[in-house]
């Protein structure tokens, strides 16, 4: 092989290689030489990134990387904003630069030797950042850099390269080195190219059960397709536990793997999501991804790897499809195993002594060591199985909630932000405590009634133990034909990633997607997105999100609302600095007022639908929040149809019933257009009887059953049977069973619940209406 400066082949690497090539890196060159078998490849090493930033020079003269240092030292990493703004201005900086020619020319020689084995002119290949503090037990990095999957063509590499490297300079990633007391200046990153796995069966494994913290279990998750679905989180994998040693198969679940992902059957490059019954066949859906004979082999190779570093892995497999082999394609240490605790020092008590009491807003009981945050900063301070304590979440926080066992707040009511994220994560929350962030204290290990709203002291055995029966018979008695009802059961969704358990509850369609979440979530004002010529890449994020929910609901029916974010959500986000201070947000500039003044980010929103709608996805429709005149419905329909989208025709276009206004005018609205309306009664409520749904002063005094409330009800679903547009709910009425059996009195057409209430709506709705027909047939005899 040619002599190289800055590339460096698998074979010719070791895991004490780690400055060079970072955690990745090291660890596939350590693998490979091991015997492990290991997909070829090599390794763009730090020095290239180091001879990129030292001698490409900026507008001004300077070296890349002296600009680079002088950003990060006016930067404070404590202030959200500033840092998301200026880490964003380093990644652009690098992507815009030309690599220069001593590292492109051994890029490409390197790629066409790679090919070269395999008889081919170019072949495809996994781009993956490999930073050189990455992958260490003592400081996991994983996840904060980029990986390209299906990547084609030597200018394709260059680019993934520069891409990885940008990645570098990600928020996240420049706040933890911050705190982890690492020097900007000497955390390099390398690039890891290696030939791609036509993955037929793909997924991770564990060689510690990370659930049970029992070292002598291998955990398999296995899916269809490439590992990136398991990886996300977008599939539910099959899991297999496999004893060490004996290699006895102790435990097999085979899970539902409706999506897949697959290299682009268009395009040929880059990857894409398909549904597997499409792809591979119905059958293939509840197939078991591997045989007998795969999962111990596969738990053997992972032995062997644990064997060999001497420490519990975590490992990325795939069986390729074209010489049915398996490959190893990543390894790196389980960071977050913990020492077997006794029951004692875990605190276990009988005693239920209360600290707290609020509202209960998302049912189950978590325990565990309780960490206050206060910003979104801080959300590296929470880890699995913490219980989160703030005065109240907003988006930025989800990734923390998602690992957290509960949530506590001081603020908020059943329809704050944590409470609806709550519900749809399937997490016990308690919010409205006033004092919590007071009261407790971080490492203290309490147990959390999301059901009836109360903290308790210490971990209470009864009640932990009572949890893991319930969720037991749950798995036991589930999984039955759902009940057939007139009325719809449908389900809300907050985040994509959600989709596939909210799919999971047979929900009839999706009676609200929330847009805010896959918007807010860019991590920058969208406006200065659009502005900073990046609505590319924000349709591009919108139809990800959407698609998701979409494929995992086909044909069911998905309702987006378009963006309804109020001004301090949008503040704390970089770009946000023009937003105006409002007295009552709630009441201010959002939903379609937003929209139709800022007309270009509700035209974004469209070109993701009309894109979405060209792919064939016929389910999505589209409703507009906060809607008071028609001459809103009639300005939106208008901007959708600029970009090619027609109402009524190629989607379903509806309003949302939150303001009074609106079910006031219900007979313009009609007139003017509208396949459906769904109730917001979240919103509804509060404007009707003036409370505060935020307030917990006022919190008594929220009622969805007030009967001003029902009359606006009533009176909208009248019309509704005049004019022929569709009812809904997707409020948190909704998920009430009390509030539930009105509406079916009332002749609604769907009921739009929590993921976790529409088991039990459905239940209510059917016992309903099975009442109803009785009553009828009474009536008739009568008669």
């Amino acid at each position: 092989m040619a002599e190289y400066k800055f590339i460096k082949w698998f074979e010719d690497l070791r895991k004490t290689d780690v400055p060079l090539v970072g955690g990745k890196g090291a660890n596939l060159g350590e693998m490979t030489s091991a015997g492990i078998p290991v997909p070829p490849g090599f390794c763009v090493t730090a020095e290239a990134y180091k001879y990129f930033v030292e001698n490409v020079k900026v507008e001004d003269g300077r070296s890349l990387q002296e600009w680079i240092m002088e950003v990060i030292a006016g930067t404070n990493v404590d202030d959200s904003k500033q840092l998301q703004e200026n880490t964003a201005k380093i990644r652009e900086k690098i992507i815009s630069m030309e690599m220069p020619g001593e590292i492109g020319k051994e890029i490409e020689e390197a790629y066409k030797t790679l090919s070269e084995r395999f008889n081919k002119d170019a072949v495809f290949v996994a781009v993956r950042s490999s930073a050189t503090a990455e992958d260490l037990p003592e400081a996991s990095f994983a996840g904060q850099q980029e990986t390209y999957l299906d990547v084609y063509g030597v200018d394709d590499v260059i680019e993934k390269v520069k891409k990885c490297w940008a990645s570098l300079w990600t928020a996240r990633a420049t706040f933890y080195r911050a705190k982890q007391g690492f020097d900007h200046s000497k955390v390099y990153l390398s690039a890891v190219v290696q030939k791609m796995v036509n993955s037929e069966t793909s997924g991770v494994m564990f060689t510690a059960n990370p659930v049970t913290n029992d070292r002598n279990e291998i955990m398999i998750n296995a899916a269809w397709g490439l590992g990136e679905a398991v990886v996300s989180g977008s599939v539910s994998p099959d899991e297999y536990i496999v004893e060490k040693g004996t290699w006895k198969i102790k435990e097999k679940y085979i899970a539902k793997k409706e999506v897949m992902v697959v290299r682009n059957p268009e395009t040929g490059k880059g990857t894409v999501y398909v549904k597997v019954a499409d792809f591979l066949g119905p059958e293939w859906v509840e197939k078991q991804a591997l045989t007998e004979e795969q999962i111990v082999e596969v738990a053997r190779v992972g032995a062997k790897i644990e064997e060999h570093y001497g420490w519990p892995q975590d490992i990325e497999w795939a069986y390729d499809k074209d010489d049915g082999k398996l490959y190893i394609v990543q390894s790196r240490p389980i960071t977050t195993l913990k020492e077997e605790v006794k029951t004692e020092e875990a605190e276990m008590t009988e005693e239920m002594k209360v600290l707290l009491k609020g509202l209960g807003a998302s049912p189950g009981i978590g325990a565990g060591k309780v960490v206050i945050i206060f910003e979104a900063d801080e959300i590296d301070k929470v880890k699995e199985g913490d219980i989160l304590v703030t005065t109240m979440t907003n988006p930025d926080m989800v990734p923390a909630m998602k690992r957290a066992s509960a949530i506590v707040t001081d603020e908020g009511g059943r329809t704050c932000h944590a409470a609806i994220v709550s519900r749809e994560l399937g997490i016990p929350a308690v919010v409205g405590t006033k004092e919590a962030t007071k009261v407790l204290k971080d490492g203290m290990l309490v147990t959390v009634d999301g059901t009836k709203g109360v903290v308790f002291e210490g971990i209470v055995k009864k009640l932990v133990e009572k949890e893991k029966e319930e969720e037991a018979k749950a798995k036991v008695i589930g999984g039955g034909a759902p009940l057939l009802t007139a009325t719809e059961i449908k389900v809300n969704v907050s985040m994509p990633e959600i989709a596939e358990r909210a799919a999971a509850t047979g929900a009839d369609g999706v009676g609200l997607l929330r847009a805010e979440h896959m918007i807010l979530g860019i991590g920058q004002h969208p406006i200065k997105y659009i502005r900073d010529g990046k609505e590319e890449e924000l349709i591009e994020n919108l139809m990800e999100g959407i698609r998701t929910v979409a494929e995992a609901f086909y044909p069911r029916r998905v309702w987006y609302r378009t963006l309804d974010a109020p001004t301090d959500e949008f503040r704390n986000l970089p770009g946000g600095e023009e937003e105006p201070e409002e007295a009552n947000p709630m009441l201010g500039w959002r939903g379609i007022r937003r929209g139709l003044d800022q007309k270009e980010l509700l035209r974004t929103e469209f070109k993701a639908i009309k894109r979405l709608v060209d792919e064939g996805f016929t389910n999505i429709g589209v409703m507009l929040p906060l809607v008071s005149h028609v001459e809103q419905l009639r300005e939106a329909k208008r901007i959708a149809r600029e970009v090619g989208l027609e109402p009524q025709k190629d989607i379903e276009f509806g309003v949302m019933i939150e303001v009074p206004a609106a079910a006031l005018i219900i007979e313009e609205l009609a007139k003017e257009g509208i396949d459906f309306i769904s109730f917001g009664t979240n919103d509804l409520t509060q404007y009707t009887l003036a409370v505060d749904r935020n307030n917990e002063l006022v919190a008594k005094l929220y009622d969805e059953t007030h009967p001003a409330v029902m009359k606006l009800i009533e009176y909208v679903i009248e019309v509704s049977k005049k004019y022929g547009f569709e009812t809904s709910i997707c409020g948190q009425a909704g998920s009430d069973p009390k509030m539930a059996r009105k509406l079916v009195r009332l002749g609604i057409d769907s009921i739009s619940a929590n993921p976790d209430a529409v088991e039990l709506i459905r239940k209510v709705v059917y016992q309903e209406e099975q009442k109803m027909m009785l009553e009828a047939a009474r009536r008739a005899l009568r008669e």
